[in-house]
């Protein structure tokens, strides 16, 4: 992995040692994220954090269509992260509910949402948005831990 360097236009090289523990230690981001990390497949767990849901009024509150729809839940329940149930009464129903899996998500969606809330807002140009409204949230806590 190279990191770029300060000196000129030089580029530096981390050592050897220093890439496969990067390495190690991004492994488990990236694998996450390639199974979560469509853009439907997040909205759908996101909307089923509500509870479960037939199709079709995941088809409606999702506003994917009945083909994608059905790919990403199937790829979900083959990741473990969804279940799906068939009620055989009249009319025929399937239902889509997060798995114990899927729920365990729920707290990584609220800090990806806080993170978004802080540094994704717009924000006037170059400036941090973290202290947009004067000091930064951090700094108020230190302070306070401080004293």
């Amino acid at each position: 992995m190279y990191v770029p360097g300060r000196t000129g236009h030089q580029v530096t090289r981390m050592p050897p040692e220093a890439d496969d523990k990067y390495n190690e230690q991004a492994c488990s981001v990236i694998d996450s994220i390639q199974q979560i990390g469509s853009q439907w497949r997040l909205i759908v767990l996101h909307d089923l954090q509500d509870g479960e849901k037939r199709f079709n009024e995941l088809k409606r509150s999702t506003g994917s269509s009945s083909r994608t729809l059905s790919r990403v839940l199937d790829d979900l329940q083959e990741l473990g992260f969804v279940s799906r149930r068939l009620e055989e009464d009249a009319p025929v129903a399937t239902y889509y509910s997060l798995t114990p899996k899927g729920e365990s998500l729920a707290p990584v969606f609220d800090e990806i949402n806080c993170w978004a809330d802080e540094w994704l807002t717009e924000t006037p140009a170059g400036e941090d948005p973290a202290t947009v409204d004067g000091e930064s949230e951090h700094a108020e806590t230190a302070t306070a831990e401080s004293e």
